[in-house]
């Protein structure tokens, strides 16, 4: 017995007829009358009166048709499960992003649309820096995750590219200024540039670095910060200046001011990493709706 033998079996009880049945199925009678045939000889017992009205069940194909409804109802269910995973309607996503990442409007609306979308999604956010959070997709401890790539990067990691940011300066409140206008970013070269180590945040490290270089000097490094709220307040504690993404201007510390830089400077990526051979459709659809609200937001 299988599946299409209770299949057959259910639809001629609802039919009450075999042609009936046979243009439901899509199906010639023959090939279904042998098919309940081979059914009832394998239960060993008839489970339709056949009479030149049609057919009805016997006492037995009462009793069978109440045990394999449910089979049927399960089978239903499990398949509609399956598509929904298959379409990432249902399951989970394991989302990381940086604390600067996060900031950037994209991301926040991103994950808004995709909840609203998905519903039935679990969603598990995980806030780290981009070394970690690539080791986590690495480890399979994570599906996809918004990162500040590195210039180098694992072979097996894919890492899509979604924006470039601008670097701003962020100065002391009181650091005084040429016409109340940072002129070039020559003019920071003897301040200590509060960054988080390579090890924690190599790509706003390696920004920097480059960003001074463009601009003729090596910068000289102070105390570092693992975050980017205690860089922000290193430089309000007048520790030293720092370079971050433009999109970090939303958060108002007291003690600090932000500085455009010259727009040829040096930028910063923001990027979406994953793992080249982990296949998630909730990680597909969520980098298909970045990638929708960025080409309508260049349109």
């Amino acid at each position: 017995m299988d599946l299409r033998h209770i299949r057959y079996f259910i639809t001629v009880a609802e039919e009450q007829s075999f042609s009936k049945a046979a243009q439901r199925l899509h199906m010639s009678q023959p090939p279904l009358s042998m098919q309940i045939k081979q059914l009832e000889e394998e239960i060993g017992t008839e489970l339709f009166y056949r009479t030149s009205q049609g057919v009805s069940l016997t006492p037995s194909g009462k009793v069978f048709l109440k045990s394999v409804l449910p089979i049927q109802h399960q089978v239903q269910h499990a398949i509609k499960q399956a598509q929904s995973t298959a379409n990432g309607e249902i399951g989970e996503l394991r989302l990381g992003f940086t604390g600067t990442a996060i900031l950037n409007p994209l991301i926040p609306k991103a994950i808004q649309r995709f909840q609203k979308q998905y519903p039935s999604i679990n969603l598990v956010l995980t806030e780290a820096n981009s070394l970690l959070l690539i080791e986590a997709i690495l480890h399979n401890e994570l599906d996809i995750a918004v990162i500040r790539p590195p210039k180098t990067y694992p072979n097996d990691l894919c890492i899509q590219h979604l924006i470039d940011e601008h670097l701003v300066a962020v100065l002391p409140q009181d650091y005084l200024l040429t016409d109340e206008k940072l002129s070039s970013l020559e003019a920071l070269k003897n301040e200590r540039f509060i960054v988080s180590p390579y090890e924690v945040s190599a790509g706003l490290f390696e920004a920097t670095v480059h960003a001074c270089a463009q601009s003729g000097f090596e910068p000289k490094f102070g105390p570092s910060a693992p975050q980017i709220v205690s860089i922000l307040s290193l430089v309000a504690a007048n520790i030293g200046v720092s370079l971050v993404p433009e999109s970090t201007q939303q958060l108002n510390i007291k003690g600090i001011q932000y500085q455009a830089l010259d727009p040829k400077i040096s930028k910063i990526g923001l990027g979406l990493a994953y793992k080249a051979d982990h296949h998630s459709q909730p990680a597909i659809n969520f980098s298909s709706i970045l990638h929708s609200l960025l080409h309508h937001q260049y349109e």
